[in-house]
């Protein structure tokens, strides 16, 4: 089943733009050729961008303070594993005093570093960070694997507790889903949200084999879902069948 997300809130847009920058970020960090360490560079570019919000580290704070409080109310139920329980806890708590102890923006080291805004801003041009344009940049690209992700690490740690908060609160928010089958007629699904709960995040699951693309249009009160096909003139159409799908929609 191939899995689409989509985020009912700016808040959880934000986050899983970062998700996928972090991942991305992780997979390059382990390769060795220069090339993937180029791009692990303008990953954490990128990460500076996204995160330049004033109130994201409050948002992050505030929101894992919110989800403490709510498991914590189920220390007496005695239908909750109490190991289980205290492990979460323990991972919110751990997520929140790191990422609350860290002083500034996440990357402020980055920003602080002249010669690496200066690749920032040539990297922002198309083959703006040629060897000829930055010097200082392809001589570094020079230097050994193991130096390039010496510094890479060193560069990429300050975003470590942001990641690590990031993972633990959209785990939370995928896991207060509950799947159910839904059946789309036409190629169209519609379907208006209750009022008194508040969903900030789609997944949508489709079978591979029926070849479909979902175009997803949603908010807090309402979600439409509409099945295109990409046919041979590479133009997407309106399918016109009846499709089931996998719906979960988290709180």
């Amino acid at each position: 089943m191939i899995l689409y997300e989509h985020p009912l809130s700016e808040r959880v847009r934000t986050w899983l733009r970062l998700e996928y920058l972090f991942d991305r970020l992780e997979q390059l960090l382990v390769r060795t050729s220069v090339l993937d360490h180029h791009y692990a560079l303008l990953t954490l570019f990128e990460l500076i961008e996204v995160m330049g919000r004033a109130d994201l580290k409050s948002d992050v704070l505030q929101d894992l303070t919110r989800q403490k409080n709510y498991y914590a109310g189920f220390r007496n139920n005695p239908t909750v594993s109490k190991t289980a329980l205290d492990s979460v806890l323990a991972r919110m708590e751990q997520a929140f005093n790191a990422l609350n102890a860290q002083r500034g923006k996440p990357g402020q080291e980055l920003t602080d570093s002249e010669w690496l805004m200066s690749v920032r801003r040539r990297a922002a041009m198309p083959a703006g960070a040629c060897g000829f344009d930055v010097p200082v940049y392809h001589a570094w690209l020079q230097q050994s694997a193991t130096v390039r992700h010496r510094d890479l690490m060193q560069w990429a740690n300050p975003f470590a507790p942001m990641a690590q908060a990031i993972a633990l609160l959209l785990q939370l928010l995928r896991e207060s889903g509950q799947p159910q089958w839904v059946s789309a007629q036409n190629g169209q699904y519609v379907q208006v949200l209750a009022l008194e709960k508040t969903y900030r995040l789609l997944r949508l699951r489709i079978d591979p084999a029926l070849d479909l693309i979902p175009e997803i249009s949603a908010h807090r009160r309402a979600i439409s879902i509409n099945l295109t096909r990409r046919e041979a003139d590479g133009k997407t159409h309106l399918v016109r069948e009846t499709v089931p799908l996998e719906l979960s929609l988290c709180a």
